[in-house]
């Protein structure tokens, strides 16, 4: 699996938001996020194909999805982004 540098970016800042929220808080994200990453590892066709080829998993506990493709066999995180944001946001990650 390869995350993309915009991906790790999302990760940082919603971690470093929820950690302004509550102690601790941003770690909660992080392991809801590390839980999801191995869903997607153990069957990526699981889940829906929403632009293509984009393929995105929901974050337990947290309105944020985990937008990823299959570039030659290798998973590809392209964004961890709010459920809220403009699907623009992540369709120019492609």
């Amino acid at each position: 699996m390869s995350v993309r540098k915009e991906a790790e970016t999302d990760i940082a800042e919603a971690f470093d938001y929820y950690e302004s929220c509550r102690k601790s808080l941003g770690h909660d994200f992080l392991l809801a996020v590390e839980a999801s990453l191995n869903k997607i590892q153990l069957n990526p066709l699981l889940y829906k194909e929403i632009h293509r080829q984009i393929r995105r998993v929901f974050i337990n506990r947290f309105p944020y999805g985990i937008y990823f493709v299959m570039i030659e066999n290798t998973l590809v995180v392209i964004g961890v982004i709010h459920a809220r944001k403009n699907p623009r946001h992540w369709k120019k990650r492609q």
